[in-house]
Formats: C-alpha cells, structure tokens, sequence
C-alpha cells in the first residue's frame, strides 16, 4: 500500500482489481439507454430519476420524459405543468421542478462541463454532478451511491463509512483512463452481484482482495431509517363537472394537482368548515409512503356543486384516493 494512501492494497493488488471489474463489467453490464449515449441532457434525466427510482420502474419514464423533451430547449420552453403531467407516477415531483429550472438556466447561461460548475445547478448534488461530469465529460470524478457505499464498505471491512472517508476511497480507487465506465462498473457491481441481501461473492471480481469476504452481512452497519408516520385527511368533492381538484403550494406534493387534504386529527372539521358543508360520507383509508415519511389518509367524499378539476398532472397519491372512490373522472 501506498504511504498515505486510503487504500488497504498495494498498487499491483488495486491494477488487478481494476482489470478485473472492467472486464466483468463488459461482460454483465445491462443494457440502459443511459448507457449508450454521451449527451450529458440525457444522462442528466436519467440520474435524476434513478435518485429515487429504481431501474426498472425508470426505464419507461425516462423514455416519455424524453420524447416529450428530448433537449435543455424543449424542457426550458414548457409549462410546469405539462412537465409534472410527463413525471406523474414516478413521484418525488421535487426532482421534474428542479429538472426544469435547471434547464431554463442552461438555455441562459450554458451547461457547465465540470464537476465544479455541474454542483451550482438547481437540484444537483455530488453525485449527480460526479455522474454526469464523469460520463458525459470524461472527467476523473468518483460517484458514491448506496451501491458504491455498500461495495467500498465491504472491500475495506469498514462497518462504518462516513461521508469523507466514502469519496476519498472512491476517489482512490477510480480509475481515471475511463471515469463514467469504471462508475458505472462500480455501481453495477453493487447492483447485481454485492447485494444488500444474499450477496453473490463467488463471482464477485473483487472477491480476491476483499476484506469483508465471509462475513459481508457486517458490512455496512445497517443505517435505522423509521420513517414518520402522518395523518391526513382528504376530501373529494364530486359535482356534475368531476371531481374538484387544486393546486398544492407546499409539501411533497407542490405543484401538482389533487383533492383538498389537511393533516392531523382535526383535518376534516377544517376541511368542511372551508367548503361551507356540513358532513362528507366516509369512504376508507390510503396509504402512502414518501422517501422519509408516510401518510395514513383518511378519505371522505361529498356532493360539490362548483366546477370540476379538468385535465390536470396529478400524483399517484391522488390517484389512489379517486381509485378508492370510484370516481371515473381521473384525467392525466
């Protein structure tokens, strides 16, 4: 090993290690869109939605949100709104909001080319900024994931890697002749092969050098995550144009349109007391959960004699709630 560095191999041991992950790679790699193209836009959408997106349920979002805004230009050019209609279902709306700035930005100002400059964009943080800069511009930056975090974890022996220590080894261990392939290799690793659960050792590539090997279930500590759980109540209001719809201003759900909703206990009697009604017919319980939080929605429905939503981008949540009442009236 060398003095000073954060690597516990020697340089023969980490060249071997680099060989044989890259040639793993080309072998299992999987074929992602994202993978195939060099346009940083394009990769841009595609690490944004697998922040919290998994692959599978990407692939086809990340298809309609191109057709529909295949450049910076076109994204910059449409309403909000038509863009969370694009989004809907993939969840998060927080991201298309910041994608979207992002992109009005960059039609001003250009698209910074470093990881430097890519960190002063709405919505981009360290890895999204290492991704892009390392696959579109070839950049020498690591990226660290969850699968980064679990794969460096485990070859190090490390049962508790904090942030610093994390980019310092990715950073270590990068190779720099093809930064954006050997962080793709690393996280496909993580992905296929050194699974949370029932991790494949035997045909990991990295299996000779790795300090965790036997008993990787140590490796990384597993984090406490208890999600908070909220109470909120909804209030569909049917009249004889559809269902009632509004824009939320705040929260999660900001931006798009859905059914009234109110938290806490007395979410209802608010609810009633804003509409001018008396009572509303109770019809069951949503669940839903966000990346830090859920919610336990009450739903109840009522007879609304003012107009109807229309044709508006609303959230799966919502979606769940008119599914509930049975409404025919849900529009995309």
């Amino acid at each position: 090993m060398a003095k000073g560095s954060v690597l516990p191999w020697d340089t023969a041991a980490l060249g071997a290690f680099r060989e044989a992950l890259l040639s793993w790679y080309a072998r299992n790699r999987r074929d992602l869109p994202w993978r195939r193209t060099k346009d940083p836009y394009a990769i841009l959408v595609a690490e944004v939605l697998l922040q919290q997106t998994r692959v599978a349920q990407a692939l086809g979002y990340y298809a309609r949100f191109l057709a529909a805004f295949p450049d910076f230009a076109a994204l910059a050019a449409a309403p909000e709104e038509k863009v969370l209609g694009i989004w809907a279902g993939a969840g998060y709306y927080r991201r298309a909001r910041q994608l979207h700035r992002l992109a009005q930005r960059v039609v001003r100002e250009g698209l910074p080319r470093t990881y430097a400059g890519l960190l002063g964009l709405p919505g981009v943080g360290p890895y999204t900024a290492a991704a892009v800069a390392s696959q579109a511009f070839g950049e020498p930056v690591a990226v660290v994931d969850g699968n980064v975090r679990r794969v460096l974890a485990r070859l190090c022996a490390e049962r508790a890697p904090r942030p610093r220590w994390l980019r310092e080894t990715a950073q270590a261990l990068l190779d720099p002749r093809d930064p954006g392939t050997w962080n793709q290799a690393l996280m496909e690793l993580g992905a296929l092969v050194c699974r949370p659960r029932n991790p494949g050792c035997g045909g990991c590539p990295g299996a000779f050098l790795c300090r965790g090997r036997g008993e990787p279930h140590r490796y990384p500590r597993p984090r406490r995550r208890r999600p908070k759980t909220e109470e909120v109540v909804a209030l569909v209001l049917v009249g004889p144009e559809g269902v009632h719809l509004e824009r939320r201003e705040g929260g999660p759900l900001a931006g798009l349109w859905g059914v009234p909703l109110a938290p806490g206990p007395d979410g209802l009697a608010r609810l009633l007391a804003r509409f001018g009604l008396a009572e509303a017919r109770w019809v069951g319980t949503v669940r839903h959960a966000f990346s830090h939080r859920r919610w336990v929605v009450r739903v109840y429905a009522a007879a609304w004699p003012g107009a109807g939503g229309g044709a508006r981008p609303v959230s799966a949540l919502d979606r769940k709630i008119l599914s509930l009442v049975g409404s025919q009236l849900l529009t995309n």
